[in-house]
């Protein structure tokens, strides 16, 4: 019996070996570490991060997809760490999957990554953010620049085209980040009675939200407004406001998140500008799947924007 229990232990142990740190295979039939079963092809999705609830949502998304598929899917989670999503990528790469998803946490610094799955001939779908420098076979996201504008425009209704704003900004180097305040800051700056008088990044989390909005609110009084790059910051500045005892300052997120749209019912924001995020996982399945059965695919696929507010849920 001793024996047959340190073979089943050293089997075990064999097995999670092959499986790198923060990874996770689902779907119809995939072996530890995400080696495909006989015949079934295997998608590689690299995620930025795991921590935050968008993230989750895409993951979910693109899990129930890849079921419906019949097909595999390793999950890779970098915590937000770029050389660590470079690492889980170039370890898709010799796993030989078929297709690899992937979820940039930075846009440059997965450029190399990117160019070393097409010399493998892996091709690779961006989800939400997309890559500099480096060609994917299809990029995957809503349009950021517009949903930027579209938290401008609803402020400018709002505030009567007269105000303060702080503007809590994303991981620098995303994409997502990059575009969002584009469009947020190029169509503030068509209304002169509109001013962003603090800008500063709290990476998408939500106590660094909190925090920098105590500090930038402590520096400018006279505000009337806050937009953050996604909802966990707008939370976080919900929370500087509440113990500021400002409840009179709007606070628009972005994202769409399960907590964001409940502030929004609740009064504590005033606006979400809602992505899909399940149908960006979705839909990157779907890609791959055309492009592992060698069918043409588009090479970028928006996912559209919905504004919500209190009153248009």
């Amino acid at each position: 019996m001793r024996k047959l229990a340190l073979i089943v232990a050293a089997s075990l142990l064999a097995a999670c070996s092959q499986q790198g740190p923060g990874e996770s295979s689902t779907a119809s039939s995939s072996t530890a570490g995400g080696a495909p079963a006989s015949g079934t092809p295997t998608i590689g999705l690299a995620l930025s991060t795991q921590d935050n609830p968008f993230f989750v949502e895409l993951k979910d998304g693109a899990q129930k997809a890849a079921k419906d598929a019949n097909v595999s899917l390793v999950v890779v989670d970098a915590q937000n760490d770029p050389a660590r999503q470079i690492s889980s990528v170039e370890d898709l790469i010799q796993k030989r999957v078929s297709v690899i998803l992937l979820n940039p946490t930075d846009s440059s610094a997965l450029a190399g990554a990117v160019q070393s799955a097409n010399r493998a001939n892996i091709p690779v779908i961006t989800l939400d953010r997309a890559v500099d420098g480096a060609d994917v076979a299809s990029h995957i996201a809503s349009d950021n620049i517009a949903g930027g504008k579209m938290a401008a425009d609803f402020l400018a209704s709002k505030l009567n085209g007269k105000g303060n704003i702080i503007e809590l900004q994303g991981v620098a180097g995303t994409s997502a980040a990059r575009d969002r305040g584009k469009g947020f800051d190029d169509q503030i700056a068509k209304t002169p009675g509109l001013k962003i008088v603090a800008q500063q990044p709290a990476n998408f989390d939500r106590a660094q939200g909190m925090s920098v909005s105590e500090n930038l609110l402590q520096a400018n009084s006279n505000v009337q407004a806050v937009f953050a790059q996604n909802d966990e910051m707008a939370l976080g500045a919900v929370r500087a406001l509440d113990g500021a005892k400002r409840g009179n300052v709007l606070i628009v997120g972005f994202d769409g998140t399960p907590a964001g749209k409940d502030a929004v019912q609740s009064g504590s924001m005033a606006a979400t500008v809602a992505q899909q995020p399940g149908d960006i996982g979705r839909l990157g399945v779907e890609t791959a799947k055309k492009l592992i059965d060698k069918q043409p695919v588009e090479k970028t696929i928006a996912v559209p924007l919905k504004l919500l507010t209190k009153d248009a849920p």
